[in-house]
């Protein structure tokens, strides 16, 4: 079993920035890939990016590559999400989720956190 509990989310202005946290409880967390996905007001939960178990891989959805980074400590048990040049529409529910095999199919996951709230003013 693993327990995912994200944080950092909050309001920011247009071309800011914010860090969300993943943290996870388990002692298996280094065997999972991780993954962050959003579902913004009326529309269907869609992929952000994912980092490999080792940390070594990381793959991203286009609407956020070269502005989201995804890193992990697995001393730590956590992941993060470092968003930058934030834009009105990255305004979502930021959801991270573990899967052994995830890449950008939500079905490939099987944990999730209860997801933080990102607000891009414009």
């Amino acid at each position: 079993q693993v327990q995912l509990v994200e944080s950092g989310g909050g309001l920011v202005q247009a071309g800011g920035s914010l860090r969300l946290s993943c943290a996870a409880s388990g002692r298996t967390f280094s065997a999972y890939n991780m993954g962050w996905f959003r579902r913004a007001p009326g529309k269907e939960r869609e992929f952000v990016g994912v980092i490999s178990w080792s940390g070594g891989s990381r793959y991203y959805a286009d609407s956020v590559k070269g502005r989201f980074t995804i890193s992990r400590d697995n001393a730590k048990n956590t992941v993060y999400l470092q968003m930058n040049s934030l834009r009105p529409e990255d305004t979502a529910v930021y959801y991270c989720a573990a899967g052994p095999r995830g890449r950008n199919n939500e079905r490939e996951y099987d944990y999730w956190g209860q997801g933080t709230q990102v607000t891009v003013s414009s």
